[in-house]
């Protein structure tokens, strides 16, 4: 089913930008976010853990580097490409990567302790497709194992376009920023700028759990990942300075599973458990 997979969506991956995306600020605050929700909720190493839409394998290769067991699967060639590099470039910790789609797992039922899916479900736009996903990770992971999700917010666009000024000056964002918020669906081209996302689908926060249950997950936990705070100004300034990187990530934290705050989230975890 990768052929399936958007040509928009290749062509914006296949540009090789996902390998540094976490580098900057912005990023390092997401990555440290992920890596602290996924240090609390996933099972102890050795552990196996499928990582679905792994991309150039950020996550895998630190999570191997912890002890965990790690299979990354991606339907973008050059991010397999670039995790099998990565692996690679770590000896005593690697981790295998291939081609796969979150629609259509080749693992066998019950495999493994934990699926991460941090990309796959908001770049598929129709909701079957996103059951279709859960479905699968439900039925590869153990009983009682960890189905980690990533989202974006439904009010990403609107609040970055804000920040940026791109409501303001730029017409066609405004009118995909627009689109997002009344249906969610975020309208990625060829020709798009390159500065905006590509085809996907932003989630209201009651939305991904619902889509967890109807999958036929439980003990459903919505969590922000960066909360407001990706909006801030001078959050270069506050992630290169200990102190206040460390009151950043607290605050965070403390205000994390609040939902009335999880909307202001540019990304939002759903984290359920396979009865």
């Amino acid at each position: 089913m990768t052929r399936e997979t958007p040509s928009e969506i290749q062509a914006y991956y296949g540009r090789g930008l996902e390998r540094s995306r976490l580098s900057d600020a912005e990023g390092t605050l997401e990555l440290e976010r992920i890596r602290a929700i996924l240090h609390r909720v996933l099972p102890p190493a050795p552990a196996r853990i499928l990582d679905i839409g792994g991309g150039p394998g950020v996550h895998a290769a630190w999570l191997a580097r912890e002890g965990y067991g790690v299979d990354l699967i991606d339907p973008v060639a050059l991010h397999v490409e670039q995790a099998m590099a990565l692996s690679a470039g770590q000896p005593e910790w690697p981790f295998n990567a291939e081609i796969g789609d979150a629609r259509k797992l080749a693992s066998p039922d019950a495999s493994v302790d934990a699926v991460l899916l941090l990309g796959p479900l908001y770049h598929l736009p129709e909701r079957a497709d996103r059951l279709l996903a859960l479905r699968e990770a439900a039925r590869v992971v153990r009983s009682g194992g960890i189905v980690v999700t990533a989202a974006i917010s439904r009010f990403a666009s609107w609040l970055d376009g804000t920040r940026r000024g791109w409501l303001a000056t730029e017409p066609e964002f405004k009118t995909i920023a627009q689109q997002d918020l009344e249906t969610g669906r975020h309208r990625g081209s060829h020709d798009a700028d390159p500065r905006w996302f590509t085809t996907a689908y932003f989630h209201l926060p009651n939305e991904l759990g619902e889509e967890l249950a109807e999958a036929g997950l439980v003990d459903i936990e919505l969590v922000a990942v960066q909360g407001p705070f990706w909006l801030l100004g001078n959050l270069q300034a506050r992630m290169a300075d200990t102190a206040e990187r460390q009151a950043l990530l607290e605050s965070i934290e403390t205000i994390s599973r609040e939902p009335s705050m999880l909307g202001a989230s540019a990304h939002i975890i759903g984290v359920a458990r396979r009865p």
